[in-house]
């Protein structure tokens, strides 16, 4: 049985898909979970604790697809890296539409409906050093530097080129920019993302 942290994140997914984060309650989302309230806040510390973590988990899960695919291709035999970048490219695509939350870490744009993805600040007069203020999800920078890392370590046994890693990081930037304004058909952005690895990497 999944844990109580795993049941009361999944409660919290399932009721933002029917209602806007201002209007979910911790009550309800403990319910759901089949846990009291107090175990919820005791894990969480609260409602923006719980939006955090699941903003990281479904952050976290994008990327685990993102080696999923990575590998399910280079089983395949495709070694090329466009295939490789089209396949992300694919991957990407098709989660952001269908999982708000990523799509808001992806792009860095969040709806109203969706938990902040950082804490309040802390007022200097009570910051610690020694306690760091707990972090939101990955920037919309880091998470594409994710993704061009693990594509470019799936494509190479060491570290790879310049010119690899910088025709990875195209590839990542062009999928995104279709992630932020839909435009093409996945099928045809990953068409384009494999051309241009091809084109960068045959460049030199």
């Amino acid at each position: 049985m999944p844990a109580a942290r795993e049941l009361l994140l999944d409660a919290a997914f399932v009721a933002l898909a029917a209602r806007p984060w201002s209007g979910v309650r911790m009550v309800d989302v403990a319910a759901a979970a089949g846990v009291s309230r107090q175990t919820l806040y005791n894990e969480f510390g609260g409602k923006d604790g719980l939006g955090r973590a699941l903003v990281r988990r479904e952050a976290d899960a994008f990327l685990a697809g993102v080696e999923r695919t990575l590998a399910d291709t280079t089983a395949r035999g495709d070694g090329d890296p466009g295939d490789h970048c089209a396949a992300v490219a694919l991957w990407t695509l098709r989660t952001a539409r269908t999982n708000p939350l990523v799509r808001a870490v992806l792009t860095g744009c969040r709806s109203e409906r969706l938990p902040a993805t950082a804490p309040a600040a802390v007022p200097a007069q009570r910051a610690r050093p020694e306690t760091p203020v707990l972090r939101g999800a990955p920037t919309p920078t880091a998470m594409a530097d994710r993704i061009r890392d693990r594509v470019v370590g799936a494509i190479a046994a060491t570290t790879a080129p310049e010119g690899t890693r910088r025709a990875c990081a195209a590839a990542v930037r062009l999928t995104l920019s279709h992630v932020l304004a839909p435009g093409d058909s996945d099928e045809a952005v990953a068409v384009d993302v494999a051309r241009l690895v091809r084109a960068l990497l045959a460049d030199g």
